[in-house]
């Protein structure tokens, strides 16, 4: 019998996508389980970011079976949040009314380091800031499946570093299935217990990462999951390296 750490929360099995007549995904099958972290790297219009649509119900597909847990949570890139509202109705934005709704989302708050912050506009907020609300509001929905679409992608190096070990502490805590796109290949490797790597509409690469958590951008096995990762893109190891003088490596959109 399956327990909790063991179980399939995501089931995706024959799965088509097309945009005019272009196949996007094709037979595309993967299996999430609760409690797992996936990452998801590929070239720029390989259908990362319609995959992960199609599994937060954003998205349509052609054929195939998407089996996902509810309730299910996006962090985009932006933070999204409304102009006109303080921090604690922003975070509070779109869910039904629950019980002991304020303290709840001062617990959420106070989980990624905005305690404080409950009564802000978003207008006096950093970008990390912003992102750690988007986070919050997440959090508070208490997500069997959360989908991060590039989080991290508009942050300067320094808070995008540490948004990653907020988002790695999170989810060590709370144990949803989670699935982050991405382009950067370090960063996939720091967080994720799987990563894939998509190609022609179907999964080319799943890599384990049995690294022990937490994560630093360095040893000999780290370099190579990376450099196995680059060579599955297409890149060379070596002079992408050398590119971002060791710091992370990211994925370029093709010229």
């Amino acid at each position: 019998m399956s327990n909790e750490t063991t179980a399939t929360a995501v089931r995706v099995q024959s799965l088509k996508k097309t945009f005019y007549g272009r196949a996007i995904l094709e037979d595309f099958e993967l299996e999430v389980r609760t409690g797992e972290f996936v990452a998801l790297l590929g070239k720029s219009g390989s259908g990362k970011t319609t995959f992960l649509r199609i599994l937060a119900g954003l998205e349509p597909y052609d054929s195939g079976q998407v089996l996902v847990p509810q309730p299910c949570t996006v962090v985009f890139q932006e933070p999204r949040l409304v102009e006109s509202k303080r921090v604690i109705d922003n975070v509070l934005f779109g869910l039904p009314p629950i019980p002991h709704a304020r303290e709840k989302v001062l617990a959420a708050l106070g989980e990624v380091g905005l305690e404080g912050h409950a009564q802000a506009w978003p207008v006096t907020l950093s970008g990390g800031e912003a992102q750690r609300v988007s986070l919050a509001r997440a959090l508070l929905r208490e997500p069997r499946l959360l989908l991060l679409d590039e989080p991290f992608a508009a942050l300067d190096a320094l808070t995008r570093i540490r948004m990653q070990s907020l988002v790695a502490d999170l989810c060590a805590r709370h144990r949803p299935a989670a699935l982050l796109v991405t382009h950067d290949v370090d960063e996939a490797i720091l967080l994720a217990d799987r990563v894939l790597v998509l190609d022609e509409g179907r999964i080319a690469i799943d890599l384990r990462v049995n690294l022990e958590k937490p994560r630093a951008r360095e040893g000999a096995e780290f370099d190579r999951l990376r450099n196995s990762l680059l060579a599955a893109l297409g890149l060379d190891p070596f002079r992408a390296h050398a590119r971002t003088h060791a710091s992370h490596v990211t994925i370029q959109p093709a010229p």
